[in-house]
């Protein structure tokens, strides 16, 4: 793929993006609280993460082992700091993963397809297409750079300590809901999508590309109407109690 195919590509991601952004104000994707059984066949949640969030991580292993700049230190560091998420996303969360919840095939197909498409969006870019002076050691300390990997270390500690919080509402055989109500969930409703929403700002200010931006984007179209969803449910169950808490950008929205 030239540079005409990969932005003609990144433009109709991002319109993709829009129309799921609108849809899902509409429609709740049916996992975690939102699953029905109108959603069809559903498997164990820690077979499906693994299954979902795999895929990525082993398009960018692959894809950095056949460029010819895997060596070049700013490169490397792009591939270290993405795949620790993904690592983390793929193989570590789902084992943390409590109780007997299920997620529909469907969600986690349209994950898996998600997941390939911006693996290759990502290591397009950053392997084989960025202009070869771009990312030079000199690269390290631009503000671009330094800036954006406090965000996405801050958006990743602020992510994995946001789920340990839900993981510990319950106690073992309990099933019933709780409000969250340390860290940031003292804030917003969706404090773990917050932190993902950072996270990945920070990976696109770093790295200073379209293909980042445009995940970014994704990441806003899937986790913002989310956040509302949950935010609007918990209002139903827990009334007054949720307070003036927003329902993922503190103080905001």
């Amino acid at each position: 793929m030239d540079m005409i195919s990969f932005q003609l590509f990144l433009a109709i991601m991002s319109l993709i993006a829009f129309i799921v952004f609108i849809a899902l104000y509409f429609v709740k994707a049916g996992y975690g609280i939102f699953r029905t059984a109108s959603w069809g066949i559903s498997i164990p949640n820690r077979l499906a993460w693994v299954l979902m969030e795999a895929p990525v991580f082993l398009v960018m292993c692959w894809m950095w082992m056949h460029s010819e700049r895997r060596l070049d230190p700013v490169i490397v560091t792009f591939f270290l700091f993405f795949q620790i998420h993904y690592f983390q996303r793929a193989f570590v969360f789902p084992l943390l993963i409590s109780g007997k919840s299920k997620m529909p095939l469907a969600i986690m197909s349209m994950g898996i397809v998600f997941n390939l498409l911006n693996g290759y969006m990502q290591g397009k870019w950053i392997f084989y297409l960025a202009p070869e002076e771009m990312y030079q050691p000199s690269w390290f300390a631009s503000p671009w750079f330094l800036v954006g990997t406090l965000l996405f270390f801050g958006g990743m500690i602020t992510n994995w300590h946001s789920d340990y919080v839900i993981r510990h509402l319950r106690k073992p055989g309990d099933t019933r809901h709780y409000l969250p109500e340390k860290g940031l969930y003292r804030y917003v409703t969706s404090a773990n999508y917050f932190g993902e929403i950072v996270e990945w700002a920070g990976w696109a200010l770093l790295t200073c590309s379209l293909s980042g931006l445009v995940f970014l984007w994704w990441t806003l179209a899937n986790l913002v109407p989310r956040a509302d969803a949950i935010w609007r449910r918990y209002r139903e169950e827990f009334g007054e109690a949720v307070g003036d808490r927003k329902r993922v950008f503190p103080f905001l929205y």
